[in-house]
């Protein structure tokens, strides 16, 4: 390892704690992946930005590094208290489509989504259809002593392992309170390891079983892919904070029941905090379902959504609003202005500034502190005691570990077209040619009406912009 100790915050223990990775010839990492029923939510791919920063810095500490992300295409039910239908059996009654064709379609704009927020691909990114031979496996080795059998599938009995529910931090029933009752269930924190077919229906993802015809649950999938890809015991598992709860709690359980020990499964278990709208209108019902193609749709750059989530600490929440998109774009804009200009200065390769090394990596190694390492790239960028080839080489660190691609990104490409743009970029370039002939000639009534016609057209002329972005179509 390299720099200063690795800290992380580590839910199981409620403190931050000193990373040494079991091997350190391969650091180990799962993260819980989409359900690939819908288009993922902004605050579903927070997760991925932060997961993403996490793997970057170890690499970046000089750790080898597998990661898993996994893709739920079978058993997550419509309540994430193991309750409700499956949501890619919904998913296709609603919609009238093939579930494997439906599934297909969402992994793909899944793994589109990583790559347009400058996700790396993970070593592995395994579907849960693709495993359910071994999660039966892994039921029947844990059923005799475990598990009972009710009409409606098998069900984990959680008193048969130490400490249930210690990873969630709840001492009484108030995180169970998110889970339904099920008829015959010996405790409410009870789940399903599989759920059998109800009798006269038949789904389109349904296998047989020694409990019936039917399909996983959805905690038995995340246990199977981190032991099959990482083993039994690896360094860090990753998700939501949603996840904390119950889900993570349920693969413990199993975790524990398979090995018949104590042992959690990942020495650190790390959670990212919610992204929040105080608005209210921009959840599914409402019309207005936070995508990133609709970040898009509104002319922002993927990469203003990942600097918006670096902003903010991963443990806490983050607020969304279109303003606070629109800070983010204007940053990473200066940010991208300042780089063209140290390009167009540069003279050779350049060495590295190794003192702004050292506070990147201070922030980052200490509980992955993305917002106190921002303003350093920001000094780095400005500081002209470095010429500008050193500043540029000291820069692709900064993007190794933040994933911002600021060595690449040029003013062309962050400009984003809004959906609903009325006018293509070469006629805009063409007039504000034309229009800056006219003010050279202080032909000022046909500067005004030039930039009236751009008006018009959605165009925003931007008059006096100090980064020289001359003009923007407005979300």
């Amino acid at each position: 390892m390299t720099g200063a100790p690795l800290i992380l915050y580590n839910s199981l223990s409620r403190s931050p704690e000193t990373f040494a990775p079991l091997d350190p010839g391969n650091v180990r990492i799962y993260s819980c992946g989409p359900t690939v029923y819908h288009y993922a939510h902004l605050g579903n791919l927070r997760a991925y930005v932060f997961t993403d920063t996490l793997s970057r810095t170890i690499a970046w500490k000089g750790w080898p590094l597998t990661h898993v992300i996994n893709i739920t295409d079978v058993g997550h039910l419509t309540s994430d208290a193991d309750a409700g239908d499956d949501k890619m059996e919904a998913a296709a009654r609603v919609s009238g489509q093939d579930i494997w064709a439906i599934a297909k379609h969402y992994t793909k704009a899944f793994k589109q989504n990583l790559a347009d927020l400058n996700v790396r691909t993970p070593t592995h990114m395994p579907l849960a259809t693709d495993h359910v031979a071994e999660m039966i496996a892994w039921g029947e080795q844990i059923a005799p002593r475990h598990c009972y059998q009710l009409a409606d599938g098998l069900y984990f009995d959680t008193t048969t392992v130490p400490d249930y529910g210690r990873l969630a931090g709840a001492a009484d029933d108030a995180a169970h309170g998110r889970i339904e009752t099920v008829a015959g269930k010996r405790h409410p924190q009870d789940f399903a390891i599989w759920r059998t077919t109800p009798p006269g229906e038949t789904r389109q993802m349904e296998w047989d079983s020694p409990w019936g015809r039917g399909a996983p649950g959805w905690h038995l999938e995340c246990s199977v892919m981190a032991a099959k890809y990482l083993g039994a015991a690896f360094d860090i598992h990753t998700g939501g904070i949603d996840h904390r709860e119950i889900h993570h709690p349920n693969e413990i359980a199993q975790n524990q029941a398979h090995c018949e020990c104590a042992d959690t499964g990942a020495t650190f278990w790390m959670h990212n905090n919610f992204l929040v709208d105080r608005t209210g209108k921009m959840s599914k019902s409402s019309g207005e379902f936070l995508t990133l193609s609709r970040v898009v749709e509104r002319g922002f750059h993927p990469l203003s959504y990942r600097l918006m989530c670096l902003q903010a600490h991963y443990r806490s929440e983050l607020e969304f609003s279109w303003e606070n998109l629109a800070a983010a774009q204007v940053r990473l804009k200066r940010w991208v202005h300042a780089v063209e200009t140290l390009r167009q200065r540069a003279d050779g390769a350049g060495a590295t500034a190794a003192g702004y090394l050292e506070q990147l990596d201070a922030a980052l190694s200490d509980d992955l502190a993305t917002p106190r390492a921002l303003p350093v790239l920001d000094a780095l960028l400005g500081d002209k005691k470095f010429s500008a080839a050193d500043r540029l080489a000291t820069l692709r660190a900064f993007d190794a570990v933040l994933g911002l691609d600021l060595a690449r990104l040029d003013r062309a490409t962050l400009r984003v077209r809004p959906a609903d743009a009325r006018i293509e970029e070469p006629a805009i370039a063409a007039r504000l040619t034309e229009r800056n002939e006219a003010r050279v000639a202080k032909d000022f009534g046909r500067s005004d009406a030039i930039r009236d016609e751009l008006a018009a057209a959605g165009v925003e002329v931007m008059d006096g912009d100090p980064l020289g972005w001359d003009w923007k179509l407005p979300g």
